[in-house]
């Protein structure tokens, strides 16, 4: 990067929002130690927008993120604010900012928290957007921060959930997070060898269900596993009801993991992927960029325009979907 590309910078700050995501700590690490050392301070917000529009601001040091890489969660805490969709609450935020001589923020969440970093940017506040959400819903991006740890949570849950599906001969049926996105269930179904995976993105009857399951039995399977999105058209105990009623001989078991998969020390990917994204943030601001989320697209860590993020669905692999079907079998 030439001296004469970039933008002199004294003070930026960086913030959590929305559902906290392993790794997000190790982006918070990497932004203020990336940061440091062009000498630029880092002021990191407490609580999301909610702290950003109440000037809960703390200085971060160097030692302030020392043994923050293998944290999950986030030290800055996360929260919500409704009312930030308002432009007298975004202009409060920006007041906040400018009062404590802020030049630039780095906003690490999912779809809302970019949406609000895109809020700022149209009020001209330079933003820089970082993708954390395990459902690995935003597009733009391969990969979202915490989204490679959670998908080990769950395939460990689904392995052992398998050995007793095994030992009993049941129906064993998981339901993972993912509201309208089923990244989780059907990448966990992939890899988890489940016989049914059921996502919002693609269209599946109780009867389908029903007819795949008696397909796996009679080709003399020992077991059936089943993984459900949140945001999928039928749940989790829906499926259990209408294949019990449909054969009683069926011993149904349904497991929400719930917010474990929000838990947990992250991944080597997600501290990698975090770490990058950090730095590709500095990187950005000072290039001048604004109003971009940093984002991984064959394997280089690039910049997007938030405008084409924001809003914009991150559909599941049809073509990931119909192979496992066929290794299911």
């Amino acid at each position: 990067m030439a001296a004469e590309e970039t933008r002199e910078l004294r003070r930026i700050a960086v913030m959590t929002s929305g559902g906290d995501a392993p790794g997000m700590n190790a982006c918070i690490r990497a932004v203020v130690r990336y940061a440091r050392h062009f000498g630029i301070d880092t002021l990191g917000v407490q609580r999301g927008y909610a702290g950003l529009v109440r000037g809960e601001f703390q200085p971060l040091g160097l030692r302030d993120v020392g043994d923050r890489l293998q944290q999950g969660g986030t030290f800055l805490k996360t929260a919500r604010l409704p009312e930030f969709e308002l432009e007298t609450v975004q202009r409060e935020a920006i007041s906040m900012l400018k009062d404590k001589q802020v030049e630039g923020l780095i906003v690490i969440g999912g779809d809302g928290s970019l949406a609000g970093a895109m809020a700022l940017h149209k009020l001209g506040f330079p933003v820089v957007g970082i993708p954390g959400s395990i459902d690995n819903d935003i597009a733009g991006t391969q990969a979202s921060i915490g989204t490679d740890t959670a998908l080990n949570t769950i395939l460990d849950a689904v392995d052992r959930l398998r050995d007793t599906a095994s030992s009993h001969g049941r129906v064993l049926i998981v339901e993972t997070m993912g509201r309208n996105c089923g990244y989780l269930a059907q990448m966990a179904g992939f890899t988890g060898g489940a016989e049914v995976i059921h996502v919002p993105e693609v269209k599946m009857t109780l009867e389908e269900i029903v007819r795949t399951v008696e397909s796996a039995w009679a080709r003399g399977k020992a077991h059936a596993i089943i993984t459900v999105a949140e945001g999928a058209e039928h749940k989790a105990d829906t499926i259990a009801n209408h294949l019990s009623s449909k054969h009683p001989e069926y011993i149904c078991r349904v497991t929400i993991l719930g917010h474990v998969q929000r838990g947990g020390r992250p991944s080597h990917f997600d501290r990698y992927l975090a770490s990058r994204m950090g730095v590709r943030a500095v990187e950005a601001l000072r290039m001048g960029e604004q109003g971009v989320m940093v984002a991984l697209q064959s394997m280089h860590f690039v910049t997007v325009a938030l405008e084409d993020v924001v809003g914009k669905p991150n559909l599941v692999s049809t073509r990931d979907y119909e192979i496992t079907r066929i290794l299911a079998e």
